[in-house]
């Protein structure tokens, strides 16, 4: 009798989730728009107004929305986000790459936290105030290089630029437990790149550090800030493996997270931001899971947040500021309507998003 209702509650999740994916529904006496639908509507508000945007986050929206959909369209998009990784990269090798340059920018960038009371910014100053140099090597010279290495290219410099990189052991941060409670999505992101770089491979001594940091057994004392870094630190061990939507995911690579992910999805809506959510329904996505009960529940989530006046998906404090929603917006239209991952663009494969390389990047 258990077996048969469970059975029977799967299977109405399932036709709920095909149903409100694919049609308007009627839900309070109201019509309310599909997944796609809404994912429509958001993706508009975002396109009629991109290029109001930073290169970085233009870039960011447009690489995501090439990469599910194909579209050249988004070709400006992606070259505005070659040139800001050119800069960096520019910058850094021409400009900082001594060890004492490194240390003065690495300063720099840490002295930005001191007046910042916010939580996040309280824990990542006191963490890496012991090893500032990490915003130079992990912020800020790794994801450009990794980014150019994406696209099929690399600095003119790349010699250069990987002689810096070994000159540290990446392995003092990323199994570091105040790093870790600070930075886990972005160490989760760096220690991937790091591998796909084909440099220092540190990403298993990652994961057990990780799981030490943040042992399942202790979640209910966690804040909630430190939960929501948690998950995030989760999902991103996912996305940085699928390189950021390119490739798809085998669940028993990650069974740990995809069974932590499922166990603990009604406390994840609870306590998480919108943007962490849509990332835990696009890693079952990732991973050929569309018709997994955490999908359905983290799209209905999504929806029912949506702004409609704004048409888009609000922050916590309920602003509707297009540049700081960008990051959970773009999610949210992946979530609610899922294409599929594309490595792309590359050089190689599609020339005519790179007619023109912005100075300092090369062909590999």
């Amino acid at each position: 009798m258990v077996l048969f209702k469970r059975t029977l509650l799967l299977f109405i999740v399932l036709l709920l989730s095909f149903t409100t994916a694919n049609a308007e529904i009627m839900q309070g006496g109201k019509t309310v728009p599909s997944f796609k639908q809404d994912a429509a509507s958001i993706r508009h508000t975002y396109e009629t107004q991109l290029y109001t945007l930073s290169a970085f986050k233009a870039g960011h929206y447009g690489l995501r929305m090439y990469r599910q959909t194909m579209d050249p369209k988004y070709s400006a998009a992606v070259w505005s986000d070659m040139a800001r990784v050119a800069s960096r990269l520019n910058q850094l090798s021409s400009e900082v790459h001594t060890p004492e340059q490194i240390d003065i920018y690495s300063q720099k960038r840490l002295s930005s936290y001191v007046d910042d009371t916010d939580i996040r910014s309280t824990l990542r100053y006191q963490a890496t105030k012991k090893m500032p140099e990490y915003f130079y090597l992990g912020v800020d010279l790794l994801g450009s290089m990794a980014r150019a290495n994406e696209y099929g290219l690399k600095h003119r410099n790349d010699k250069q630029l990987r002689e810096i990189i070994r000159r540290y052991d990446f392995k003092k941060y990323a199994t570091d437990e105040a790093m870790i409670k600070a930075w886990a999505a972005q160490l989760a992101n760096q220690v991937y790149w790091l591998r796909q770089l084909g440099e220092q491979d540190v990403v298993d001594e990652f994961v057990e550090a990780f799981k030490l940091a943040y042992p399942d057994n202790k979640d209910a004392a966690l804040s909630k800030q430190q939960y929501g870094n948690k998950i995030y630190g989760l999902t991103h061990i996912l996305l940085a493996d699928s390189q950021y939507y390119q490739y798809p995911l085998k669940e028993s690579d990650h069974q740990w997270i995809y069974d932590y992910l499922r166990n603990n999805i009604d406390t994840i809506l609870k306590r998480t931001k919108e943007d962490i959510i849509s990332e835990v329904g696009i890693t079952f996505l990732l991973a050929g899971l569309e018709d997994d009960p955490v999908v359905y529940k983290t799209q209905k989530h999504i929806q029912n947040a949506i702004n409609r006046e704004k048409s888009m998906v609000p922050s916590t404090s309920n602003s509707t500021d297009l540049t700081d929603g960008e990051h959970r917006n773009v999610l949210a239209i992946m979530l609610l309507d899922w294409q599929t991952p594309h490595a792309a663009p590359t050089i190689q494969n599609e020339p005519k998003a790179f007619i023109s390389k912005p100075y300092g990047l090369v062909g590999k």
